[in-house]
């Protein structure tokens, strides 16, 4: 392949692109900005969707595992004991330092054996190298009975590179969780091909209208290009948004997969 002028990807450290960070929300302004994303931004906008649907009726104690900055905490009913755990690289590979998350080293989860009731991980295990090891963590920490919801990207960009590696499907979704000792596998796919087709094109339109890593003269003329293609943008997030409303497809912005413990 010594004609191939494509570049090795292997070689590459970081994005070129790379939307906004969540951020703890809570102050008003934090939670305004918040919801505004979730208008145009599908991908969080259909993780939202099926988390409002199960997290208010968590109870006990309950373990946000790579919990990033925390946005879905305040989903949950106010009796519960809720935990953020991250790795400790978070900050460095991925730009998250939050006050009251412990954060750990190595592979063992700062948990007790069966202390948990149920644990949250949003957009994390496909920057996990060791999937069965995670998920074998999990189930350790769970009572038996509990629950997990899980939720992972599928039509989506390489993104936090180099710590971005894999993409999942129902059937390894269902394969890892029931190794692992979960019963009851439920996987729901977020959004079809209408929706993948309405995020892309957003995605490129965000890459005129919010350039990064530009010159401060490419920057406004990329603005000024991307403005006549802000009312489709809008229209683009609409269809979107009511896409999500379907059963979901064969092609889909990601899954979310909640399943139990195995009661022994």
């Amino acid at each position: 392949m010594k004609n191939i002028r494509r570049l090795n990807m292997v070689s590459r450290q970081a994005e070129t692109w790379r939307p906004p960070l969540f951020s703890a929300s809570k102050s008003l302004l934090s939670r305004l900005t918040f919801f505004l994303r979730l208008c145009f931004d599908l991908q969080a906008a259909s993780i939202w969707r099926d988390l409002a649907a199960d997290l208010p009726d968590a109870r006990g104690t309950v373990v946000d595992v790579g919990c990033g900055a925390q946005p879905y905490r305040s989903m949950f009913h106010p009796d519960v004991e809720y935990t953020g755990i991250d790795t400790a690289d978070a900050q460095a590979h991925f730009g998250y330092a939050v006050p009251e998350t412990k954060y750990f080293e190595g592979t063992t989860w700062p948990l007790a054996d069966r202390s948990v009731n149920y644990i949250l991980c949003t957009e994390t295990l496909e920057h996990v190298l060791d999937v069965r090891g995670f998920l074998n963590e999990a189930a350790r920490c769970l009572a038996p009975g509990g629950r997990i919801l899980l939720t992972v990207p599928f039509s989506a960009r390489w993104h936090y590179i180099p710590y971005d590696y894999w993409r999942f499907t129902p059937s390894s979704l269902d394969a890892l969780l029931s190794s692992a000792g979960f019963v009851d596998v439920r996987v729901y796919a977020r959004g079809n091909a209408l929706t993948v087709a309405c995020y892309k094109t957003i995605a490129l339109i965000l890459l005129l209208a919010m350039p990064q890593n530009k010159s401060a003269l490419t920057r406004i003329v990329l603005r000024l290009i991307s403005l006549p293609f802000l009312p489709f943008f809008v229209l683009l997030a609409v269809i979107g948004q009511i896409s999500l409303l379907g059963k979901g497809g064969d092609d889909c912005l990601g899954y979310t997969a909640v399943a139990t413990r195995n009661g022994g």
